[in-house]
């Protein structure tokens, strides 16, 4: 069953039964600037409920804004913010309770053990030392950091210095998990553990909300994804329907120092044309379109 499908029985089902709506997080016409600089134009979004959401833009667009606000560590200019249907600009308690936020940079105490790490963070939200206690446990089992729990945060990998960024913001039980670009900087390898690790996490019942600069990483985790660019988000939907769009098959022709793209609905029609280019072109290569085809796509017209 696809997304959409899920959503749309989700919805007919609550409204059957009288239940309220399945979305999770409802964004409305969000301003935020910065002197002269318009970071977010107004943008609108809603994220339902266990959903995984990827907001993808250039540097400057307004992702880290836009999650800096959700956090309560930037307050917009105007807009609305609903988490569960209630007023997060107006109840600044209940959303540092219901949100986690992972930010792009390691803000970790590098000197503490694992352990000493989650036990401040639990102290913060106020939570008592059996609970702190119980879910440090059942988190560093999740991440496979139970071995290094007694080690300081300075000797772990950069790979499991992310999963523990990522637990921390896990251990007050939050609905809603914000993730600031949460594998820059990793090689392949240890991104591809982290993937996995946010997939577990979203199958326990956890909404995301990721902002990345990997395409692929956003083709293959999120639900749907939202491209951003100079504070205005341009369009939203599923990362196989945005594929879908734009073809099934590219055609890369390299000439004059650049390389230029061509998309193709079917395998036939692409085929034809590479016999055609193949006559004029040397360098020319065949392959399936990706998410980052479409976000190429997407920065081009910006930009033009």
């Amino acid at each position: 069953m696809c997304f959409f499908t899920k959503i749309l029985v989700r919805r007919i089902f609550h409204f059957i039964i009288g239940f309220v709506s399945d979305i999770a997080l409802q964004v409305r016409n969000l301003h935020k600037t910065y002197g002269k600089i318009k970071a977010l134009k107004g943008i609108s979004f809603e994220i339902s409920m266990g959903e995984l959401f990827a907001l993808l833009g250039p540097n400057g667009a307004g992702k880290t804004t836009t999650l800096r606000i959700l956090s309560g560590l930037t307050t917009p200019d105007s807009g609305e913010i609903f988490l569960f249907g209630k007023s997060l600009l107006k109840n600044e308690i209940y959303a540092k309770t219901k949100i986690g936020f992972v930010p792009q940079h390691l803000n970790l105490d590098l000197d503490l053990t694992v352990e000493e790490n989650l036990l401040i963070h639990g102290l913060l939200y106020n939570l008592s030392l059996r609970e702190i206690r119980k879910r440090s446990f059942q988190l560093l089992e999740l991440a496979s950091l139970s071995d290094r729990r007694k080690a300081k945060v300075k000797e772990l990998s950069g790979g499991l210095r992310r999963r523990l960024l990522i637990i921390r913001a896990l251990l007050h039980h939050p609905a809603l998990l914000l993730l600031d670009e949460p594998t820059v900087g990793l090689d392949p390898h240890i991104r591809r553990k982290i993937w996995s690790f946010i997939k577990q996490i979203q199958a326990k019942g956890t909404t995301i909300l990721l902002t990345t600069h990997y395409m692929e990483e956003a083709e293959i985790l999120a639900d749907r994804v939202a491209f951003i660019f100079s504070g205005n988000i341009i369009d939203t939907d599923t990362p196989t329907n945005f594929i879908k769009k734009l073809g099934q098959i590219a055609i890369d022709i390299f000439f004059d120092g650049e390389m230029h793209t061509k998309y193709f609905h079917s395998k036939e029609e692409a085929e034809k044309a590479l016999l055609e280019y193949s006559q004029k072109y040397n360098a020319i290569t065949l392959r399936k379109v990706s998410l980052e085809d479409v976000f190429i796509k997407y920065t081009s017209s910006q930009n033009q």
